[in-house]
């Protein structure tokens, strides 16, 4: 059976069953780039041009539930990201990257959905104007790139099309002539039907991971050590993988630093103390090359970055293991700690929560269900 966002797709009945639904319709947007009016009229043309694509009828019952779904929740946060400024001019920065963070909350609190399948859909919420505005980038090929990592470009494309589609404006055939060239061009570069493959893991690390990478660079594998980098909400069972893994490996725990100086996980000024701690605690095994884990949530992308900076100037392989149970478990998980956390806190991590991408780490593995 294939998974649906959900089985009713009368838009009366989306908006009476989902909040943000009926949000939409309250949000403005430009009159130049969208004169159709607000989000929620241009949504309904946007689902309407995707169910009557070609290209959409031609894909399987479950990858369209997936586009079709994708379609509904691509403007969602233009509701928490619109502006009007002293011209009256609307926009909405940042509104694809935040509608990301709350489709993940979604399709994990609130709709249980395959690891797997969610990831593609914020995936695609999160790149859903990139083919209109790829050669407009200063670097195309990395953002074409980095996109590929986590999306199929086709069907990007054709949730582009019916964004493009789905609304009145005077450049509508600049737009659609923009999604030809996306597909033209990342065909020629290597990754319209799957990602760009590289030589080894450290040169797609290298490129990913180096403002002036180039992508046929394959740098020598020099490495010292070994770090393993787990990530996951608190209550995941981060701690359950090391010991069921039986790693004999010292571990680095942010939360065995913080108990044994009795430091409370809310308090920002002394947590600051604590990764210092843990990060000196890391330079002594990578001076010596020794091989470790970290052990801390590390539930953003910059949280991440920062690390792995740190171990990779010591010449150390970073693997990024993931880790996430579904959300009422992880809730039950959390009840039955002896350290549990307040579920206020829980839900401010779960709404900043940044799933590790393919390209953060030499090697990124998913223990998820």
């Amino acid at each position: 059976m294939e998974w649906k966002l959900t089985t009713d797709k009368d838009w009366n009945n989306l908006e009476r069953q989902f909040s943000w639904v009926e949000d939409m319709r309250n949000v403005s947007q430009d009159a130049i780039h969208h004169a159709e009016g607000n989000v929620a009229i241009h949504t309904q043309l946007v689902l309407a041009q995707l169910q009557q694509s070609h290209s959409y009828g031609q894909l399987d019952k479950q990858r369209q539930e997936l586009l079709w779904a994708a379609a509904l929740l691509h403007d969602v946060e233009k509701r928490s990201t619109t502006l009007i400024d002293e011209q009256g001019r609307i926009s909405s920065p940042g509104h694809a990257r935040k509608g990301a963070q709350t489709t993940r909350e979604i399709l994990f609190r609130d709709v249980e959905t395959p690891f797997i399948l969610r990831e593609e859909i914020v995936s695609l919420v999160r790149f859903h104007g990139l083919p209109l505005w790829l050669l407009d980038k200063v670097d195309p090929m990395r953002h074409a790139l980095v996109a590929s990592m986590s999306v199929n470009m086709a069907e990007l494309k054709l949730l582009a099309e019916a964004d493009a589609k789905g609304r009145i404006c005077r450049d509508q055939e600049k737009l659609l002539e923009a999604l030809e060239l996306f597909e033209l061009y990342t065909r020629e570069i290597g990754c319209w039907h799957s990602p760009r493959s590289f030589s080894t893991p450290n040169a797609q690390f290298t490129y990913f991971n180096n403002e002036d990478g180039y992508v046929d660079y394959i740098p020598f594998d020099t490495f010292r050590s070994k770090v393993i980098m787990l990530s996951g909400l608190p209550g995941m069972g981060k701690d359950h993988y090391i010991a069921k893994n039986n790693r004999d490996m010292p571990v680095i725990s942010l939360d065995d630093i913080r108990r044994k100086h009795r430091i409370d996980p809310t308090d920002r000024k002394r947590n600051g103390w604590v990764v210092q701690q843990a990060k000196e605690q890391a330079k002594i095994y990578l001076r010596k090359g020794h091989d470790f884990i970290w052990n801390a949530t590390n539930i953003t992308a910059l949280m991440r970055k920062q690390l792995i900076d740190l171990f990779v100037s010591y010449q150390a392989y970073v693997e990024l293991v993931y880790i996430e149970k579904p959300y009422r478990q992880w809730r039950m998980q959390n009840r039955d700690r002896d350290y549990p956390l307040p579920d206020l806190v829980l839900d401010k991590m779960l709404h900043n929560l940044e799933v590790p991408q393919l390209m953060e780490a030499h090697d990124v593995h998913y223990i998820v269900g």
